[in-house]
């Protein structure tokens, strides 16, 4: 084969693989979505990270006070693969799904507006790998 061969086949796999991931998160995403119920407007953000083993995503967001908002979280089609704790800047833990089962949103409100670090890790009992996918949405 020459060398041009090698570079196109190179790029049709590396593209393959590309969109097969993206259309897998995309897929997730629209799951995920369905947690955001009709109340709820998403603030059109996609907070996205793939994990493996017991890797940790950080997010960060800001949140206002006065605003009543849910955070939807998930990894896979099914809910309860995510595992979310929400801190604010000085890492105090303000809300973790892990002690409710890990359900697949939080619902809340802040008093006054809010700097926090969400993180997201798989639940050690589910799949191995797999996106973590955040979304905020605040109520109508």
């Amino acid at each position: 084969m020459n060398k041009f061969s090698y570079y196109f086949i190179t790029v049709l796999i590396l593209v393959t693989v590309k969109f097969g991931v993206f259309g897998q998160a995309e897929t997730q995403i629209k799951f995920c979505s369905s947690n955001l119920t009709n109340d709820y407007v998403s603030d059109g953000q996609q907070y996205i990270s793939l994990l493996n083993g017991d890797e940790i995503a950080e997010f960060r967001a800001t949140f206002y006070g006065g605003s009543t908002y849910r955070v939807a979280a998930c990894s896979g089609l099914t809910n309860g693969n995510l595992i979310f704790s929400v801190y604010d800047r000085d890492r105090n833990e303000l809300f973790s799904n892990r002690n409710y089962k890990n359900s697949p949103y939080w619902d809340f409100k802040f008093t006054s507006t809010t700097e926090c670090i969400i993180e997201a890790q798989l639940d050690p009992k589910g799949p191995e790998s797999g996106f973590a996918i955040l979304l905020i949405g605040f109520k109508q």
